[in-house]
Formats: structure tokens, C-alpha cells, sequence
């Protein structure tokens, strides 16, 4: 058996149409009004819009059309609101109370200014007479354009306007919208929030489809900008016609059809648009066989809980939805009030719009349309959104706050006692409670409550639309979930794909900054993250890396180890090299006094072979890890003592040629000259022109190359010098030897030069430790080991009368003429002298 509502339901409708014969065109003037003390003025889109008047020569008032569920369903939670206000203590401790009168803005700015503007006059609405109280405040509108049209109009006379829906951003401006408050964030927190949740889902390439109006214009630019900075590029913006109605609407939507399709690599699109213009956007991508299930639709607050978006559509049809909707209230009451409906016969008089609902004609095709299996109150529900009737709620609470805070200190039953811009005033400093929490507008007339974000889902055919999956919190622009994340993470939309370190994003010109290419790192440079801009670079002297690399790698650090072949091979040739001379030292050191040692230079030898300890030893800081004293020791301790050693053989050889060489008539002019300590000292002193190398690197190549030029130079000298005494006595010819070894050490570092500049890696050192053996042991092998066979297996070589004996022999076999005999033996008579030390 039906239940006894609906049987008082269904009596209602059939009493109305066979009365009143009721037809959509019989409202056009309608309204709601009840009276009160204070009344509150309604604006909301009762009707989705007005009917085409193509050629208009007079004012008229154009016929509204197409009933809208929702805009009735809003204001019926005002009507409900008011209802409780004033059974509240709030108003009943006072004994005032609110009434109303809700026009039909028919989603029309004219039609909305025009149903504003008895408001100016004072005057009624439906069922209402000039001597009514004056609107106080109004409760409105839905849409953005038609809040900034009105409250340019009531800023007149500061009557306060509280919106539960408008949410453009102009509106916050209070120079401009002085008396205009709302209950609803603005469209910067929603933008934010949107942009937020695309930089959690790496979702960097979007479209944007908006309607040509204050809230869409508004809504798109605040979206472009944010998303700008955050590295979210636009892909494409539809802009769809404001109004329904508009002979342009069909072509705009199938244009934004059309671009999707062709940016199927946009996989997010957020909307601004109006449910309808959703719908229909969705059925002409369905007629082009558009792939809509794998897109992710981000819904604004407009249609983010509209379910007849989808039309015939099922949810997989058109993909995922995303919504971001206002905080939602406790819809129990509300519910209970739409249920109760059809035992209010009275209410039924004074509210033309409820007539109308119940005179609307049989479509059961339309879920929204009344058909005779269906109970009203259940269309009514199913038509209900908890947000919008939770914000509705909120502004009839604030005003009745505010009325009674007013009315505490004055009589408000009197007409003309209270002004609305003693309400608007009130308005701004009240605190007001509902469901138990307290509520204040901010600064801006705001009610900044944050967001739900919902994801649409279909459990067995039903859509759900309500089901919120994060919290957003404009204070830290962050997103709690109720659950792990937004499910819907797996889609990737981007331009380009992200560049995997290693690589960087080179970006055409004239391009998105998310379309871009992914190039590889040059040798030496590297990218640690993610699309990076650039790749950085390694510190080449201790990193390098391969092109494409993530990071650099330490350098090997190779050097001329001890463990290395070669360098055992060296050190012991150098370790054998300081025996040898430790032995020869000792040996001439015991037979200083002989001709051969005093031949060789005397204490000049031990210099020469004390400076060759130095250069031996010098070879060993060639080989091990370098360190700083490391670097300064062997360049240093070689050259100076190579220097030191070339200019004790100098000396032998200036010796040689002062001996045996030169003309009589200029032997005394030399023979003064003829200083070798001072020789010795003056090229020591000359040896190094600038500060000490501090690095293994050789420091600076000029000053390495001018002590290894300055060495040759003194080599040079000798070997001029040395090569002239080459006709001494065979068995102890010292400038042969002096002239042999000079040209050894010539020959290995011209050869070392090219070798050396053109070797690198670890074995650098080798090159030149292998020619300072080169040079050692060729001046111990030249000037020394002859001697020490001679003085050791040819003692009675290493007599003065043995050497005075083979020096004539060699004199007269030299002279044919027996005059010029006695005179030059006199001559090198004296020569062996100052050659022999005596």
C-alpha cells in the first residue's frame, strides 16, 4: 500500500492542474514570500535561462525556461533556513522574526537586475503589497556575473548581499563590492588547490575549458598564472559561450571537441564550465569516438556534484572526475523539511515556484522531472547538494546574528528602525555559530572553509558523487587524505617526457617550457635529478664522467708507485748509483795525494761526487704518492745539484785548456782569471730566477725550462772547453772524458724534452728520473771509474814520475822540429803543474 505522503502528493499535483491549468509560461513573475519583521530578499537561478526574443523594439520582460532543480532545491533551503532562524533562541528571546521574498533570476543578469530592482523600492514580490517592510539583505546570486551585476545595484545603498556560490575573485575587492559578503572561498584557494593537486600528480600538461563570463575569465586567468609558476604548462583554453541560449554555443562546443581530440596527449582537462555545457560538451566527444575513459576531468566547484553531466552517459564513458566542492554540512534537517513538503498546503500559496514543480508535466526519460511513479520529495533529494544548502544555511545564519545583535538595542518592530547598512555593518563583526561551530567573514567578506576534493565513482550503476578523498587547506596550500591518495595517479599527462638524470631539458624557442627535448651530458658534466635545466660541472682535476652521466667519479689517482717494475728497477739503478759513489768518495779520499786524483781535480772530485749523491737521491722524490714537500724537494735538490756538479767539470775543463791549450803570451792573463771556487759559486748563484715549485706539476714550464737550459748552457761551455785539451796524454786525457759525458747529458735531454711533453699519465715521472741516471751515470762512468782502474789495478800508472814520463813521450811524438821541442815542453811543463796540482 502507498504510503500516505504520497498519496497527499499526488491529490496536491492533480488539484493544481485541474485548477489552475498550470503551465511553465503562468510563473514568469514568480516568487516565494513570507512575512516578518525583517525581510531577507532570495535571488536564485530558479530557471536555467530565458527564451530567445530575436527581434526586440521595446523593453519587455523576457519568459524564463527550462525549470532548474537545483536553483529550486536552493531556494527551498532558504525558505527551510529562515524557517529555523526564526525558531532559534537567537530571534525567539527577542520576538522578531525573519521573513523573505525569493526572486527568480531565471540565470539571466538582466532578468536578475530587474527582479533586484523592486528590492531598491521596497517593493513586494509575489503576494506582497507596498506597505511590506523593506529587504534588509539579500541572499544571492549562484552565478558570479549576475552577484557583480546586483551588487553594483545594492552597493547603492549599502544593502549587504551574502553569496553561497559566487566565487570570483573581483568580488573580493571591497572598494569596489563594499556591501557584497559571501560564505564561499574565492576562486584564488580554488585555482591554488587545483594547482596543488596537479603538482602532487606530476600532471604538468593540461587544457582548460571556461565559460565567456566574470567567473570564468576570472577562474581561467588566476588558474593560467598559478600554474605558470609552478612549471604547469596550458596546453589549449576553450571559452564557451556565458549563456546556453547563445546561437554561438553549439559551435564553441564542438570546436572544443575537436581540440581535445587533436591534444590526445592532454590527459587532464580542467573545467569552469556549467554542468549543462559539460553535457553536451561530453556528447559531441562521444559522437567523434573520442576517447573519454582515459582522461582525467578536474571539475570546479560549478559542476564538480552535478551527476547529469553524464547524461546517458555511465562514469567510464567520459573517465575520471575530480571535483573540488565547498565544505558540506549535516543535510538531516533539510531532508526531513523536503519530506514534510506536501503536508504544508499553506506554504504552497505563497511559493509560485513550488507550484510550478508540481505542475511540471510527465518526462520519466529525465530523472529530474516529476513522472507518476515518482515521490517529489525523492526528486527533491536526489536534487539536494549538502555543500550548497550548508552554505545557504550559513549566510540566513549570519544575518539572523546580525539582526539580533541589532535588534538587542533597539526596537526592530517599528519600519524604518533598522537600515541595511546597520545589517551590513553587523554583518562584518558578527560571529555566528551553526552545527556547533562558530563562523566570522574575513577581511574580504569571505568564508574561507577550504575544500573537498571528490572522486566520482560508480558502485553497481550508481554515481556517486560525493565521495571525499582529500581535504584541502588553503591556510598551508596542503591536501589531507581520508584516503591513501587521489586513485586516479597512474595517468601521466606531459608534454614531454621527464628527463632522467644524466640528461637536461633543452626547450625550443617559441615553445612551451613542458615541451622540450632530452639531451645527454657532455663528458665532464652531469645531472643528478629529474628535468634538470642544465647539467653541472665535475671538478676536473679529481672527477670526471662519461657523456649521460648522473655524477662524476673520483679520478684513479694513479701515480709512479714504489711497487711499480720500473720504478723498483729505477730506485735500484739510483740506490747502486749512491754505493758507487760513496765507494769512489772513499777511494780518492784515500789516495788524495796521488797524481791521478789530483789530475781528476782534487777536492773538485769530491765536490762533483757529493753533488752527485744529491742528484741520485733526488731521483728517489720521483717515485710515490706526491706531496707538497715532495714536489719542492726534487726539482730543487736536482738542479742544484746537477748545477754544482757542471761546474765543477767546468772548472776541470778551463783547467785543461789553461794547462795545455793556450798560447804562452796569454797564460798569465788567465792564469789570474783563473778562480774556480769563485766560478763555482757564481754559476750556483744564478741557477734559479724564480720562487720554489710547489707543485709536481712542475709549476711553471718556463722556469723548469730555463734551470734545464742554464744546465745545457754550462754543458756546453764545458764541452767547447774539454773538447780543445782532447790531445793530452792518452792514459789520462781528461778532456776526452769530460767531452764524452757532456755530450751524453746533451744528447738524453734533448731527447727528454719531446718525450716529456708529448708522455702523460703516471709514468711522467719516470721519463725524467730516467734521464737524471742517464746524466749520473755518465759523468761517474766518464770521470771516474777510469780513474778508479787506474788506481786500482795500474799502480804504477799513478806515480809523478810515470805521469811526467808518458807526458814528454807524448810531446815528442808530437814535434818534428827539435827547436820548438825544448820550448814547448818547457810549456807544458808547466802546464802538468798547474793540471797535477803542483
Amino acid at each position: 500500500m502507498a504510503p500516505m505522503g504520497d498519496v497527499l502528493h499526488l491529490l496536491v499535483i492533480l488539484s493544481l492542474l485541474e485548477k489552475g491549468n498550470a503551465k511553465v509560461g503562468d510563473f514568469k513573475a514568480a516568487g516565494a514570500t513570507a512575512p516578518g519583521d525583517i525581510i531577507i530578499g532570495g535571488l536564485f537561478p530558479i530557471h536555467e535561462g530565458v527564451e530567445e526574443s530575436p527581434n526586440i523594439s521595446a523593453p519587455h520582460e523576457p519568459q524564463c525556461a527550462r525549470f532548474n532543480m537545483d536553483g529550486f532545491t536552493q531556494a527551498l533551503a532558504m525558505i527551510h533556513a529562515v524557517e529555523s532562524a526564526n525558531r532559534s533562541p537567537v530571534l525567539t528571546t527577542l520576538g522578531i522574526s525573519l521573513g523573505y521574498r525569493i526572486h527568480d533570476s531565471c540565470s539571466d543578469v538582466t532578468t536578475a537586475l530587474r527582479a533586484s530592482d523592486p528590492t531598491m523600492d521596497c517593493g513586494g514580490g509575489a503576494n506582497t503589497s507596498n506597505s511590506s517592510p523593506p529587504i534588509m539583505a539579500v541572499i544571492g546570486a549562484s552565478s558570479s556575473e549576475i552577484s557583480i551585476s546586483v551588487a553594483r545595484q545594492l552597493n547603492l545603498k549599502l544593502i549587504p548581499q551574502i553569496s553561497y556560490a559566487s566565487t570570483a575573485i573581483i568580488l573580493s575587492d571591497k572598494n569596489r563590492f563594499p556591501a557584497f559578503l559571501r560564505t564561499v572561498p574565492s576562486d584564488v584557494y580554488q585555482t591554488q588547490a587545483m594547482v596543488q593537486l596537479l603538482s602532487d600528480s606530476k600532471w604538468t600538461w593540461v587544457g582548460v575549458v571556461t565559460t565567456d563570463g566574470d567567473y570564468g575569465r576570472s577562474a581561467l586567468d588566476s588558474f593560467v598564472s598559478q600554474a605558470t609558476a609552478s612549471g604547469i604548462c596550458v596546453a589549449f583554453k576553450e571559452i564557451l559561450p556565458n549563456s546556453l541560449t547563445s546561437p554561438d554555443s553549439e559551435s564553441a562546443i564542438s570546436q572544443a571537441a575537436t581540440t581535445l581530440q587533436l591534444n590526445h596527449n592532454v590527459k587532464v582537462v580542467v573545467s569552469f564550465a556549467k554542468p549543462t555545457q559539460m553535457m553536451y560538451l561530453y556528447q559531441k566527444l562521444r559522437s567523434l569516438g573520442s576517447g573519454l575513459g582515459e582522461r582525467v576531468w578536474v571539475a570546479s566547484d560549478s559542476w564538480s556534484s552535478s551527476k547529469e553531466v553524464l547524461g546517458e552517459m555511465d562514469l567510464p564513458d567520459i573517465g575520471n572526475v575530480v571535483g573540488f566542492s565547498f565544505k558540506r554540512g549535516n543535510l538531516a534537517p533539510f531532508h526531513r523539511y523536503l519530506m514534510n513538503l506536501s503536508d504544508i498546503n499553506d506554504v504552497i500559496g505563497n511559493n509560485s515556484f513550488l507550484k510550478e514543480f508540481y505542475s511540471l508535466p510527465n518526462r520519466s526519460e529525465n530523472s529530474g522531472v516529476l513522472s507518476s511513479s515518482t515521490v517529489p520529495a525523492e526528486i527533491l533529494l536526489n536534487n539536494s547538494y549538502a555543500n550548497v544548502v550548508f552554505n545557504v544555511e550559513m549566510a540566513v545564519s549570519a544575518i539572523a546574528h546580525a539582526v539580533a545583535d541589532i535588534c538587542s538595542k533597539k526596537d526592530c518592530k517599528t519600519p524604518g528602525t533598522v537600515q541595511p547598512w546597520e545589517v551590513l555593518g553587523a554583518l562584518k563583526d558578527s560571529c555566528f555559530e551553526l552545527e556547533g561551530k562558530s563562523y566570522t567573514f574575513d577581511q574580504k567578506g569571505d568564508i574561507n572553509l577550504g575544500y573537498d576534493v571528490t572522486v566520482w565513482r560508480s558502485v553497481r550503476g550508481v554515481i556517486n558523487v560525493h565521495d571525499v578523498a582529500a581535504e584541502y587547506h588553503p591556510n598551508n596550500n596542503s591536501f589531507s587524505y581520508t584516503i591513501h591518495c587521489v586513485p586516479v595517479q597512474d595517468v601521466v599527462s606531459v608534454c614531454s617526457p621527464s628527463c632522467e638524470p644524466g640528461k637536461f631539458k633543452k626547450i625550443a624557442q617559441g615553445q612551451h617550457t613542458c615541451c622540450y627535448e632530452c639531451i645527454n651530458c657532455t663528458e665532464n658534466h652531469y645531472s643528478n635529478n629529474t628535468d634538470m635545466d642544465q647539467c653541472l660541472s665535475c671538478e676536473t682535476k679529481r672527477e670526471w664522467s662519461l657523456e649521460g652521466s648522473s655524477g662524476c667519479t673520483h679520478k684513479t689517482l694513479e701515480f709512479f708507485s714504489w711497487q711499480d717494475g720500473f720504478a723498483v728497477a729505477l730506485l735500484t739503478l739510483a740506490a747502486l748509483g749512491i754505493i758507487l759513489v760513496l765507494l769512489v768518495g772513499a777511494l780518492f779520499l784515500h789516495h788524495h795525494q796521488t797524481p791521478v786524483v789530483r789530475a781528476a781535480g782534487g777536492p773538485f772530485s769530491q765536490i762533483i761526487l757529493l753533488s752527485l749523491v744529491g742528484s741520485f737521491v733526488s731521483a728517489v722524490f720521483f717515485v710515490g704518492h706526491p706531496s707538497s714537500l715532495q714536489c719542492k724537494v726534487r726539482q730543487v735538490l736536482f738542479g742544484l745539484s746537477f748545477t754544482l756538479c757542471v761546474s765543477c767539470i767546468l772548472v776541470k775543463s778551463l783547467k785543461i785548456l789553461l794547462a795545455f791549450q793556450l798560447n804562452p803570451d796569454r797564460k798569465n792573463v788567465l792564469r789570474r782569471l783563473y778562480q774556480p771556487y769563485a766560478i763555482i759559486c757564481l754559476c750556483k748563484a744564478t741557477v734559479f730566477t724564480t720562487t720554489v715549485l710547489a707543485e709536481c706539476d712542475e709549476g711553471s714550464q718556463v722556469a723548469f725550462g730555463v734551470m734545464l737550459c742554464y744546465i745545457a748552457v754550462l754543458a756546453l761551455v764545458c764541452f767547447a772547453c774539454a773538447f780543445k785539451g782532447r790531445k793530452l796524454p792518452q792514459k789520462y786525457n781528461e778532456a776526452r772524458f769530460i767531452t764524452f759525458s757532456m755530450l751524453l747529458y746533451l744528447m738524453s735531454w734533448l731527447i727528454f724534452v719531446p718525450v716529456y711533453v708529448t708522455t702523460s699519465g703516471k709514468y711522467l715521472p719516470a721519463v725524467e728520473m730516467v734521464v737524471i741516471l742517464i746524466s749520473n751515470y755518465g759523468i761517474l762512468s766518464c770521470h771516474f771509474f777510469p780513474k778508479c782502474y787506474v788506481i786500482l789495478f795500474k799502480k804504477e800508472h799513478n806515480t809523478k814520475s810515470a805521469f811526467m814520463k808518458n807526458v814528454f813521450e807524448y810531446s815528442r811524438k808530437g814535434i818534428t822540429d827539435s827547436s820548438s821541442v825544448s820550448e814547448i815542453s818547457v810549456s807544458q811543463t808547466e802546464g802538468i803543474s798547474i793540471y797535477c796540482g803542483g
